[in-house]
């Protein structure tokens, strides 16, 4: 049976202006991940990855083209039905994590959650489990800046799983690592891909990344293409 689409995108352009010209970044991507797949967008810097995952995310808004979670086209909703579709339904890790320095780990995985406004109940616990899902039981009470590099990312994966999302977006999440560290990422999130069954996306320029994933599109000249793992 083949799987059900997580996220379609149509058509998607986005152009910045730099002094008088217009940079056309992204020239009318097309793109279907299914829901338990894995996918890495690769590139040149400066090709638009980073851009490409923000207008996935909801982080901005493209010029044209459709992106659709389900029936739900995020670029028709207004600033506020994203914010709250990017909260509930999209997981986001960036290069950098991003945590809250005052906030433990704990904390830090429960935000997503109680920003949302949901019942107290439940929440502790979901973000204890997590946390021992990524592997960081026993640093719970710890605040980021008694964790390492490596444990500040586990605890962000972590929190972008907190509200359960069907799909997984990731920036260059070992782009800030060292490669043992990076690597141990890695392994993390294909265990994570397997075990949740979640759609998950990729910016990267890490090769070991991009072949841990099922597909690899390569984003040149505003459009994706198909490479070969």
């Amino acid at each position: 049976m083949r799987a059900e689409t997580a996220v379609m995108v149509e058509g998607l352009t986005k152009s910045f202006s730099r002094g008088p010209s217009l940079i056309e970044v992204l020239k009318g991507i097309d793109l279907e991940a299914r829901d338990g797949e894995g996918i890495a967008i690769i590139g040149a810097s400066g090709s638009g990855k980073s851009t490409l995952l923000h207008l996935l995310g909801g982080l901005e808004r493209p010029d044209g083209g459709k992106i659709l979670f389900g029936g739900d086209d995020i670029c028709v909703m207004n600033d506020r039905s994203v914010a709250t579709f990017r909260n509930t339904r999209i997981g986001f890790v960036f290069q950098f994590h991003f945590l809250l320095p005052e906030f433990t780990a704990l904390e830090n995985v429960m935000v997503p959650a109680l920003i949302h406004a949901k019942k107290n109940d439940g929440i502790r616990q979901r973000a204890v489990s997590l946390l021992e899902t990524v592997g960081l039981r026993e640093r719970l009470e710890h605040k980021p800046g008694e964790l390492s590099g490596g444990e500040q990312q586990r605890v962000a994966i972590a929190r972008a799983l907190m509200m359960s999302p069907r799909v997984l977006l990731a920036d260059e999440p070992t782009g800030d690592l060292d490669p043992m560290t990076g690597s141990r990422v890695i392994d993390l999130l294909s265990e994570l891909k397997e075990s949740l069954g979640v759609t998950m996306i990729v910016a990267t320029h890490n090769t070991e990344l991009a072949r841990a994933m099922d597909r690899i599109l390569v984003l040149k000249g505003g459009h994706l293409e198909p490479q070969k793992i």
